[in-house]
């Protein structure tokens, strides 16, 4: 059976013809023999009819925040762009739906198939209009608890904000995890500040799921009174909750975290050590400096290039020494990166590391360091950067060249195209 229904489903959606009840009664009735991917699948491809989606059917509580530090920009071009795709919220999707295509999703809300009814979920929180608010108030205090968790789940998806005392009771009182997790998604999805304090409570909930979905929505509503309970869960015992209160604490950017920051910089885990650095940058303070300088050292590489990332962040002169010395790290990407870091620095103090640099092994790094010195416009370059023309890599002479005539305030600059490739990325 899977095969025909992924290929009914590929032609629904390369045609876009427009739902009709029929289509979807058929391929809902399928789904509840499925298997749970293929299922998911499916019902992603048959929701994003709308143009939308982000969640993953399978797991319906709560997308994993995968942060994505800005890759570092194309001097002469413009900038990167950030990973992580887009998403369209969609409430903003104009398009109609078929009031038969809603009963048809309506007619399954309460199936044994719990994918089956987050499908249906999602789509009558999203277009199933008012009356939808009921139906999942109804839900959420239903005696099954796998309906319950529908419930919450279509009311996060319809952001309606007279669901937040239900939700929030839901969240301190249900006796299942999964309702609870689903809860604090909700309320995640919705950002109110009145959630706050149901929120910080449920970080002490005694299932881990629900301890690491508070803190994502914390992380979601990003108002700075979530800084210290999201400290207190950076010593949480499960891994998945310590990630993601750091990241939490990035988004919030705000500077009273950085001193609670300093215990995840020193966490047992690799993993929760990167996030740190990366929450440093994002908060892009000061202070910041001195527990990133100490992750520079880390054993791990990916670390060492997030925390240089984050100093690149901060752009304070303060960091320009031990940057310098991340140039001669035996990984060349970190040494690229930390030449792109005194690049956004722009810190004269920096300009002798960087014509050292010229000299390196590795054509990127030499790249990115004649570009870095562009950015600084420091005349004390200029030898290095001369020499860097006559470099047997085409992409450091021009880059040299362009920083060249950064440093000679040439109009003629947009000619010159430099790219600096080095990128970090942290995924929890």
């Amino acid at each position: 059976m899977i095969a025909p229904l992924l290929a009914s489903l590929l032609l629904v959606v390369q045609n876009r013809p427009a739902l009709d009840s029929a289509t979807v009664t058929r391929v809902l009735n399928q789904l509840k023999a499925s298997d749970s991917a293929v299922c998911a699948l499916a019902g992603e491809a048959l929701t994003n009819y709308g143009g939308f989606w982000g969640h993953r059917f399978a797991d319906p509580g709560m997308p994993m925040p995968q942060p994505m530090p800005t890759p570092m920009p194309m001097p002469g071009g413009g900038g990167g762009g950030g990973g992580g795709g887009f998403h369209v919220n969609p409430h903003e999707n104009s398009r109609d739906i078929d009031p038969a295509v809603l009963r048809a999703f309506r007619a399954v809300i309460r199936d044994d198939n719990r994918c089956v009814r987050n499908i249906a979920a999602r789509m009558l929180g999203n277009y199933g209009g008012s009356e939808s608010y009921n139906l999942f108030i109804g839900m959420l205090k239903d005696a099954r608890a796998d309906l319950r968790e529908t419930g919450a789940l279509g009311l996060g998806e319809r952001e309606d904000s007279r669901a937040l005392g239900p939700l929030g009771d839901a969240l301190s009182g249900d006796d299942s995890p999964a309702v609870r997790m689903t809860a604090a998604w909700a309320l995640g999805e919705m950002a109110e500040k009145t959630s706050i304090t149901a929120l910080t409570r449920a970080l002490g909930d005694r299932a881990p799921e629900v301890r690491r979905t508070a803190a994502w929505a914390l992380g979601e509503i990003g108002d700075k009174s979530a800084v210290r309970p999201l400290g207190a869960a950076l010593s949480d015992p499960v891994l998945e909750v310590r990630l993601t209160a750091v990241w939490a604490l990035g988004e919030i950017e705000d500077a009273s975290a950085v001193p609670l920051l300093v215990t995840a910089t020193k966490d047992r885990d690799p993993r929760v050590r990167q996030q740190a650095a990366w929450a440093l940058g994002e908060i892009e303070d000061a202070p910041g400096i001195a527990p990133l300088e100490g992750l520079m050292r880390d054993p791990v590489p990916e670390v060492r290039k997030t925390a240089i990332w984050a100093l690149g962040e901060i752009e304070d002169g303060g960091a320009v020494s031990p940057l310098a010395g991340a140039l001669k790290d035996s990984d060349p990407e970190v040494r690229a990166l930390a030449a792109w870091a005194l690049g956004e620095i722009e810190d004269a103090s920096a300009v002798e590391p960087l014509v050292g640099a010229l000299k390196d092994s590795d054509e990127d790094v030499r790249a990115t360091a004649a570009w870095a010195l562009g950015e600084i416009e420091s005349p004390r370059a200029l030898d290095g950067l001369t020499a860097a023309q006559r470099d047997e890599v085409g992409s450091v002479r021009r880059a040299a060249t362009w920083a060249l005539r950064q440093i000679d305030d040439k109009d003629d600059n947009h000619n010159v195209h430099v790219h600096v490739r080095p990128h970090v990325k942290v995924k929890p």
